[in-house]
């Protein structure tokens, strides 16, 4: 069975930053794509960060520049980069393929706030 685990959220002032970790168990990271996917507080949970499984990757437009997606195939890690962080990044991050197929982890929470 597929489990999911995020970490490396946290509180963090405007502007600083924050990597964020997923690790996959089993063989299903390295021929899948994935993505990081939030939500917000009242909002739907969105993809906001995608990679393929060989590596080419997209992000959505609010984070484009900020953010950046990567994978180790090797360690089935999923990593999210994410910089010059804003109030309106504050959300529970999850990983999963795109479109998801696994059961949700229990996510890592992210609060941008001076």
């Amino acid at each position: 069975q597929v489990q999911l685990v995020e970490s490396g959220g946290g509180l963090v002032q405007p502007g600083g930053s924050l990597r964020l970790s997923c690790v996959v168990s089993g063989s299903f990271f390295r021929d899948s794509a994935m993505g990081w996917y939030r939500q917000a507080p009242g909002k739907p949970r969105l993809l906001y960060a995608g990679i393929t499984s060989d590596g080419r990757s997209n992000t959505a437009d609010s984070v484009k520049g900020r953010f950046t997606i990567f994978r180790d195939n090797d360690k089935n890690t999923l990593s999210l980069q994410m910089n010059n962080l804003k109030p309106e990044d504050t959300a529970v991050y999850y990983c999963n393929s795109v479109p998801p197929k696994i059961g949700w982890g229990q996510g890592t929470p992210v609060t941008v706030s001076s």
